[in-house]
């Protein structure tokens, strides 16, 4: 499937505001791509891709999640949205053809972030962070930071952001959005 053939079955998927992010997201993507030498076609379909399980509504996520026996801990299961992206690694090759092992690390990780992340998976969770779409507090920073900043710095930046706004929800924090961000910190002061 070619990444038109992708595009015309993920708008026919998708509510389409959510198809309208997916295209934002791939256009930011090829943008970050390009600024840091990264594969442009796989951060493209990445982008693209990255929501293509939000197909299901969400009280259905634990049920596609256990058809595919994907794991998932407390934290998912009472926040089962964030199982979208762990259903999506899957579903690009169930129903998109693409079964390359970085794209779906990268959408498997756009939403929590993980331990040791490619220069892939901090495009694509950011892209998703920064698109032409997204409007709330702090974006516009985001985007600064986008045009000048490293790839860690600015996805240090997101993730701890991230966490402020899930902290200031009452909502719980994923581990492995304490992780990747932990693992940055060190990464940029160890560069200092």
């Amino acid at each position: 499937m070619n990444y038109d053939e992708m595009k015309e079955k993920l708008q026919g998927r998708l509510k389409p505001s959510r198809f309208a992010h997916s295209i934002g997201v791939a256009e930011t993507s090829v943008i970050l791509a390009r600024r840091f030498n990264v594969d442009v076609k796989k951060a493209e379909i990445a982008g693209l891709l990255h929501d293509c399980a939000r197909q299901y509504p969400n009280e259905q996520m634990l049920e596609e999640a256990n058809k595919r026996n994907i794991s998932y801990g407390p934290v998912e299961k009472n926040m089962p949205l964030l199982l979208h992206g762990y259903i999506g690694a899957q579903l690009i090759g169930e129903e998109y053809g693409v079964h390359d092992r970085e794209i779906a690390q990268s959408i498997y990780r756009h939403t929590v972030g993980g331990a040791s992340m490619t220069d892939l998976d901090k495009i694509i969770y950011f892209a998703d962070m920064i698109e032409p779409g997204r409007s709330y507090p702090g974006v516009d920073e985001l985007r600064a930071l986008a045009r000048s900043a490293s790839l860690d710095e600015m996805v240090f930046a997101g993730l701890t952001q991230s966490i402020k706004f899930v902290i200031n929800k009452g909502h719980l924090i994923h581990p492995d959005t304490v992780i990747a961000r932990n693992e940055l910190l060190i990464k940029l002061h160890e560069n200092i």
